[in-house]
């Protein structure tokens, strides 16, 4: 072995060492290129360190996609805002710079089934995720399960914990199923915890005058919109639902042909 592939080696062994397998991968087609295009030294490590710093962070970026639990990714274009004309476009586009999440601020979606509040919610949490947030999803329905779970287990406090730490959490479908007595207690001490400590986006297709009928304790309804509502943006969504606009479009698609078969005596 030369002197040269002793070192070569040598250095294959440090970046197993410090666990730098992407500057490993490189470093080979690296030295060929830098011997053939004369590169600097300085210029040679800046990119095996960029090529090392990029895996870190798109493994970093897989991590955090894991751990959220979010729905597949959407993006703003696709969502359609000339379907849902209530919606403040200009209003979506300052929440998509994320400044809500620095602010500790949150965001309530209010709208019947169907009209698009989970897909702003995920837009919104994958936007964060790729900034570097930490995010995580839960439905109304799970994050009760949870913690009642919790609370039978002993595990109350670390479950607490686990709530309160993600930097936006989404909390998607309240008012689809009623949450009476300790329920309601445990979503309240969820949202009172991450008060202006970290941002909740919560979906919900109750109006809020109706909140006292989802929990049936006005008291505590009032108490969760208070914390909720005192740094929040608002979306009230009063557009058709995009499932029975597009069931509504087919069906006006094949009505002329119907018309036409039953006036040709093909119908009864």
């Amino acid at each position: 072995m030369t002197a040269e592939n002793s070192i070569y080696q040598q250095v294959r062994e440090y970046l197993a060492y410090l666990r730098l397998p992407a500057i490993a991968d490189r470093l080979a087609p690296a030295l060929q290129a830098a011997a053939r295009d004369s590169t600097d030294y300085t210029t040679f490590l800046a990119e095996l360190l960029k090529a090392e710093v990029d895996a870190v962070e798109e493994r970093r970026l897989q991590g955090r996609q894991r751990f959220s639990k979010l729905p597949a990714r959407r993006t703003l274009d696709q969502f359609d805002f000339t379907a849902q004309p209530s919606l403040d476009r200009r209003l979506i586009e300052d929440l998509a710079t994320l400044r809500f999440i620095e602010d500790k601020a949150n965001v309530l979606a209010i709208g019947p089934p169907g009209t698009g509040k989970t897909m702003l919610a995920t837009i919104l949490g994958h936007r964060a995720i790729e900034a570097g947030y930490r995010v995580y999803y839960t439905t109304a329905a799970d994050l009760v399960a949870r913690t009642s779970r919790a609370a039978l287990d002993g595990r109350w406090t670390n479950t607490m914990r686990f709530w309160n730490g993600p930097q936006l959490l989404i909390i998607d479908e309240l008012g689809y199923l009623p949450m009476p007595g300790e329920a309601a207690s445990h979503l309240f001490q969820v949202i009172s915890r991450r008060y202006e400590h970290g941002s909740i986006v919560l979906t919900t297709n109750r109006g809020i005058a109706d909140w006292g009928s989802i929990f049936e304790d006005t008291t505590v309804a009032a108490a969760i919109l208070d914390r909720l509502l005192h740094h929040a943006s608002v979306l009230a969504i009063t557009g058709d639902s995009y499932r029975m606009r597009r069931h509504r479009d087919a069906i006006n698609a094949i009505r002329p042909a119907l018309s036409t078969r039953s006036q040709g005596g093909e119908f009864p």
